[in-house]
């Protein structure tokens, strides 16, 4: 058993050998909390969820650290413009963001560090660039000197002549435009925190290779995040850390994004999708089965006819496992997984091609319950949950429970009140051996969208 993933560093899919046998660490960059989060957001989560279920079902022990970028200009901006203290704007955002991870079946990160809870570590850090001829201070700005680093700009594979690095209002006394602030100076009526420099506030890049540094050490196995964050965040936390001695993450991973008529969901766009308005239309399992089943590494483009599909397919699973209880009560999960879905898993996380597992036992299932075949279901069941739980889908596992049921509870509880009793008179007319009405109240129920199947226990409906 070996799994691989697609290290962004070496641009290609590589063996995963972990630093420390049967462990691994992984860093993943985290919120910027200036806003509540949209399904783009999430998606990152999830995914970096799924790598973690995997590392575990494997028998790895995982350490997770996923960070909070607590300050940063737009959350200054959004306090001056609002008139709220900034960690007022990012307190609130930051439960958003837990609870769209939360309800979305993600595990809790090992440890969760704000970037504002670790000056002291980035003081240090700057220090010690300070004093490798790495970094220097300007007008009350640290600036990292780009050239002093010769593995600069290797992850993105750019060329240093042709760089232009973003900056940010007051970054004055660089020495090379290209050269990157990890502290900036204190602005009248921003957040401060006292320096050998001066006061200040840190640049987002120094806050996660100093994070990263605290509680993973000098070097971990995996640092993950969005395609964006390439360049220049984790191009900027390379050079830093490394420049400051650390050898830093083995293997790079990272993640598409959300897209909107080809463009990559973004606030600043206006076309992102809250996941607290989401959750009020689309069940929350059905989301995370939308977002965390493509692979990783490809693009998703929003729609809610794509939506719409995967409720659909989910629904066939549910379907399947909600007949198997039915006919012989609690199954519990095998196990182990198949091998063909761990091998689909082992091999960058093709989750796509362990879904397609995952469906072809099902059908396997459903085949064996129309031939009466009660032990052959129940196991197909067993493996199907044993899948399930690995992609954190498993609609019986307890982080599910009372969600299972439709787009709602409350909207269910209506629905299905109307629906038993139209299914009360078909029954009377079927016991009166009136047929034709019978089949024309099941047929009306069809053509409302609803499939109605006919058990040992009674009628049972469901959307078609």
């Amino acid at each position: 058993m070996t799994i691989r993933l697609y290290d962004t560093s070496a641009r290609q899919i590589r063996d995963f050998s972990p630093l420390t046998p049967g462990c691994v660490s992984i860093y993943l960059c985290g919120a910027t909390v200036q806003a509540a989060p949209h399904i783009g957001h999430i998606r990152s989560g999830l995914n970096f969820d799924i790598m973690r279920r995997w590392f575990a079902y494997r028998g790895y022990d995982v350490t997770f650290v996923r960070n909070v970028t607590d300050i940063d200009d737009k959350i200054i901006k959004k306090s001056a413009e609002q008139g709220r203290p900034w960690w007022s704007i990012g307190y609130e955002n930051e439960r958003a963001f837990n609870t769209g991870y939360d309800v979305l079946g993600c595990l809790p990160p090992t440890y969760e560090p704000r970037a504002t809870g670790h000056v002291t570590e980035m003081v240090e850090m700057m220090r010690g660039l300070i004093e490798r001829g790495h970094a220097y201070e300007a007008d009350g700005n640290v600036y990292f000197d780009v050239r002093s680093f010769p593995g600069y700009l290797e992850l993105s594979n750019q060329d240093l002549d042709d760089l232009r690095q973003p900056s940010g209002e007051g970054e004055t006394g660089k020495r090379d435009a290209r050269d990157f602030a990890m502290w900036k100076s204190a602005k009248p009526g921003e957040p401060s925190w006292e320096t050998p420099w001066g006061r200040g506030r840190p640049g987002w890049h120094l806050e996660c290779s100093a994070m990263a540094h605290k509680y993973l050490g000098a070097a971990f196995d995996i640092h993950g995040g969005g395609l964006d964050l390439i360049f220049p965040h984790h191009e900027n936390e390379i050079a830093q850390a490394k420049a400051f001695g650390d050898d830093f993450a083995a293997y790079w991973v990272h993640n598409a994004w959300v897209t909107m008529s080809g463009e990559k969901m973004s606030k600043s766009l206006g076309n992102s999708v809250l996941v607290s308005e989401m959750v009020k239309h689309w069940r929350p399992i059905v989301l995370r089965y939308y977002l965390g089943t493509p692979h990783y590494r490809s693009m998703i483009e929003y729609s809610e006819e794509a939506l719409r599909e995967a409720e659909s397919a989910f629904a066939r699973i549910e379907g399947f496992i909600q007949r198997v209880v039915e006919k012989a009560g609690p199954v519990e999960p095998a196990a182990e997984v198949p091998p063909a879905f761990a091998e689909a898993m082992d091999d960058d996380l093709g989750v796509p091609q362990a879904l397609a597992i995952v469906h072809t036992t099902v059908r396997q299932g459903n085949s064996a319950l129309t031939a009466d075949d009660k032990e052959g279901a129940v196991a197909r069941l067993a493996e199907v949950r044993a899948m399930l739980g690995v992609l954190g889908l498993d609609p019986l596992d307890e982080q599910w429970a009372g969600t299972a049921t439709g787009r709602g509870d409350d909207l269910h509880g209506v629905v299905d009140s109307l629906v038993r009793l139209v299914l009360e008179q078909r029954q009377a007319a079927r016991e009166r051996k009136d047929y034709a009405t019978a089949d024309a109240i099941r047929d009306q129920l069809q053509q409302s969208g609803l499939a109605i199947e006919d058990t040992p226990s009674g009628p049972r409906w469901s959307l078609s």
